[in-house]
């Protein structure tokens, strides 16, 4: 069993605003949702567990915080203030401290604490048996919860150690992917900020204006922990071969998601079922084939899943039933002709890569 570095996942999100008990199984949550009216999409349908993340060698991911008050507003991780979102990632961040208390997971935040839980995964099989914590990358997805500048020199003082200046729609920092507009003055001055703490820059989620604009002006590393390929479903979500290729000059990685809207054309959100359109792992694999061909190697395509970002199996490939099988992309990608070095690359190599950059002496 191949180490799996997840690059996006929403724990903190699931924990608080979800109310799932991450420590318990897969099963064990959906279960305890049946019980409670219908209020949420993927309610009782999750694939998403510490215990499950174990078992599939999830041994390393990046872990987020998300609050935003980007316009028009939405109703998850979307508050109507900065200081309130602000106040949301804090929230989020005794989650995952007491995660570590309890055992469950452990911040990695510079090459030390990454080099030592490396070797504690050394063999994801053991290190699930001996239910060894899961290692986090803390991230903030959209920037709208830095109320000022100097919030940041205080995220970064917690272990906060990536960040993507927007999510989706009018961000404070930055424009979404689904509206027009390019960086206003103070989101070039988050950019310049960004580049001076040394954090990872995640492109994921902007406009293509800001993403051609944030590129020129930061000189750090950077990668698009959760991102697919406009090339097979054409939509602003995505990246256009153009933008994959800039990445690439760059040696950045681009996580593939899990998130079947977008993994293949047509699907709709809320009507269209995963089974129905008999998508699976195979189109995933399309995404990382696509980067890789464009790139000429398997060095710049690693899994973002997003498995957790509020939906379940009703918009995941129909052969997930939890996260633990992502494993099984081994398989297809070793049929496709991909090397044992290829697939260790895609699996956790390539975003590795970038953290030592980033985090180098």
């Amino acid at each position: 069993m191949n180490l799996i570095f997840d690059a996006h996942l929403d724990l903190s999100m699931n924990a608080l605003e979800w109310n799932r008990d991450l420590r318990q199984t897969v099963s064990e949550i959906r279960a305890s949702e049946l019980e409670l009216p219908a209020h949420m999409k993927g309610q009782a349908a999750g694939v998403v567990s510490l215990p499950e993340m174990r078992r599939g060698g999830i041994g390393l991911c990046v872990a987020t915080q998300i609050g935003g008050c980007m316009k028009p507003r939405s109703f998850v991780a979307n508050w109507q203030s900065p200081s309130q979102a602000w106040a949301m990632t804090q929230g989020q961040l005794a989650w995952y401290r007491e995660m570590e208390e309890q055992g469950e997971m452990v911040q990695i935040n510079d090459l030390e604490s990454l080099e030592t839980h490396l070797q504690r995964w050394q063999d994801p099989t053991a290190a699930a048996e001996r239910n060894e914590p899961v290692g986090y990358i803390l991230s903030l997805e959209g920037a709208d919860s830095i109320v000022t500048l100097d919030y940041l020199d205080r995220a970064w003082q917690y272990g906060l150690r990536a960040i993507g200046p927007s999510h989706y729609g009018v961000g404070r920092y930055a424009m979404g992917h689904d509206v027009h507009g390019g960086l206003p003055s103070h989101g070039r001055d988050l950019i310049r900020k960004i580049d001076e703490l040394g954090m990872i820059l995640d492109m994921t989620h902007l406009n293509d204006q800001c993403f051609w604009e944030a590129l020129e002006m930061f000189q750090g590393s950077i990668w698009a922990s959760h991102q697919n390929c406009r090339g097979i479903v054409n939509d602003p979500r995505q990246y256009s071969d153009d933008q994959i290729k800039a990445l690439i000059d760059r040696d950045s990685v681009l996580g593939v998601a899990l998130d079947v809207w977008m993994v293949v054309p047509g699907f709709v959100r809320y009507q269209s079922h995963p089974a129905e359109m008999q998508i699976t792992l195979e189109n995933i694999a399309d995404h990382i084939d696509h980067v890789c061909q464009l790139a000429g190697n398997a060095n710049h395509s690693g899994i973002g899943s997003d498995l957790d970002g509020g939906f379940g199996t009703e918009q995941c490939p129909c052969d997930i039933d939890t996260i633990a099988d992502m494993q099984n992309l081994e398989t297809i990608l070793a049929r496709r002709g991909y090397s044992e070095a290829d697939l260790q690359a895609i699996f956790h190599g390539n975003f590795l890569r970038v953290l030592r950059q980033a985090w180098k002496k």
